[in-house]
């Protein structure tokens, strides 16, 4: 933030400015361009850094499992957790962008700034009183996930089947719980099996080559994260949704913003119908729905994480298929009044028309978004919580080059034969209308391709449940069975 606050600061890292009537414009130099993409580099490894774990860290904060009433705390956290995110972008969206645009850059960038660091030393101040979990410092996560698939690919052509009983599976730390592997991707437990433990084991029990032999431990983590795979990817299609935001100031800026006759809305604050939405959805759920839903159903946490994302994705193919209908019923309207020619004339129509659709949108964020990273929490096991706060912005930076493919590859292909692209310049003669309906059908393809996902995982695996698989006499009789 002190980076791009300086870009305004410091004549020699600010671009001149254009009138209206210059056609050519001076442009930005090279070292003003690497000083502002330096600093959205940094804002985007600060927040990687910071992102996937304060969710799961406030979540240590609230765990007890002696407590009965430990999931409907957990789960009621993440709900708040996006109340709390949902408020303070509103803020940004509207006191921050009013800021902006009626003082200007230099102090619109600096108040981030301040809040930036008020909030690093709130966090300091209480850090004596977290709790912290420890991580282990002899192992890291990732390289043990690609060491569990590499042992299980060079063992591939194992033909020693039968295993005599548990001691065949390599277990570290020795004082861990007994565990056998689950039997879903069975391919991958040839990573734990101790061939000749005169060669795989040291002799204080450790594996002698970690790329030859994982533990039972790490090899279900690599099929806890593959069995979240294909739900993660069910989320996309959300956040390509989400990028209509991109097109709504070029929409807004040609209609009627005022609420009052001496207030108008700016163009870029219209997000926050959506954040309004979202907060109002997560509060009515988390307050009102989950206890009536507990009395009648008797699940203490109401509906569940799947569920939630089910509602989220159907209420995302109802906004684009509103906002459709509304950009066909603006441009209609604009071609009416004679400014099909003008993108810059006001259209008589009053913005307020696309607050439903933003509202919707909001609701399908809430559902969806939460009940994801509750659904991950759920599989992953303790050692990979940040994972799942981390395959969510990982989804949506998937999801951004997605939305620009898209856009680009629409774009090319309506501007062929000479014909007007559907993102033209002049909105007027373009036909976002037609981009809301692709993304629309996208978004039904995406939830038929959801309810196809929710077929391969059993009952029960959308509830929080950590529970290891633990090895008993029935267990140990586990025989691997060939891969045909």
């Amino acid at each position: 933030m002190i980076v791009l606050w300086l870009t305004t600061m410091i004549p020699e890292l600010t671009s001149l400015s254009c009138s209206h009537f210059q056609h050519v414009c001076n442009g930005t130099t090279p070292i003003q361009l690497a000083v502002l993409f330096s600093s959205f580099g940094f804002m985007s490894i600060g927040a990687g850094f910071v992102r996937p774990c304060s969710i799961i860290f406030g979540a240590d904060q609230l765990e007890d499992k002696k407590n009965p009433k430990n999931q409907r705390r957990i789960a009621s956290y993440f709900n708040w957790y996006y109340v709390s995110t949902g408020i303070s972008t509103m803020l940004a969206v509207t006191v921050i962008i009013y800021i902006q645009d009626r003082y200007g850059w230099q102090i619109g960038f600096g108040i981030p700034i301040v809040l930036m660091f008020l909030s690093v030393l709130m966090f300091q101040l209480g850090s004596p009183l977290y709790i912290k979990v420890k991580a282990k410092e002899t192992e890291n996560l990732i390289i043990g996930l690609f060491q569990a698939a590499v042992a299980a690919f060079r063992k591939r052509n194992n033909t020693r089947l039968p295993l005599t009983g548990c001691d065949e599976y390599y277990r570290w730390p020795l004082e861990s719980d007994v565990l056998t592997p689950s039997m879903d991707f069975r391919w991958l437990n040839r990573a734990c099996m101790i061939e000749d433990p005169e060669r795989d084991l040291n002799a204080d029990g450790s594996a002698s080559n970690p790329w030859n032999l994982c533990s039972v431990e790490r090899v279900e983590s690599l099929k806890a994260l593959i069995r979240i795979l294909p739900m993660w990817s069910t989320g996309f299609m959300m956040s390509v949704d989400m990028g209509v935001f991109s097109f709504s100031i070029l929409q807004t800026k040609t209609m009627d913003r005022h609420i009052f006759p001496h207030f108008e809305i700016p163009a870029a604050s219209f997000t926050m119908f959506l954040l309004i939405a979202l907060t109002i959805w997560i509060i009515f759920y988390d307050r009102i729905l989950v206890p009536l839903l507990s009395k009648y159903t008797g699940r203490s946490r109401g509906l569940s994480p799947v569920t939630r994302m089910r509602i989220g994705l159907v209420v995302s193919c109802m906004s684009m298929a509103l906002s459709a209908i509304t950009e066909r019923i603006r441009r209609q309207k604009a071609i009416e009044e004679g400014h099909e020619d003008d993108p810059n004339a006001l259209v008589n129509m009053s913005a307020m028309w696309f607050v439903p659709q933003y509202a919707l949108l909001g609701i399908a964020e809430a559902a969806h978004t939460v009940g994801q990273i509750e659904f991950f929490y759920s599989l992953l096991p303790k050692s990979m919580s940040s994972f799942a706060s981390a395959m969510h912005t990982v989804g949506s930076a998937i999801s951004s080059l997605i939305g620009s493919i898209l856009v680009s590859s629409v774009d090319w292909l309506s501007s062929t034969r000479g014909q007007t692209s559907w993102f033209s310049n002049n909105i007027n003669k373009g036909h976002l209308d037609y981009h809301f309906w692709v993304l629309a059908s996208m978004s039904f393809l995406n939830l038929f391709h959801f309810l196809v996902v929710c077929r391969f995982y059993k009952t029960g695996n959308d509830e929080i449940n950590r529970s290891p698989h633990v090895a008993d006499d029935r267990e140990c009789d586990y025989r691997l069975l060939h891969e045909s």
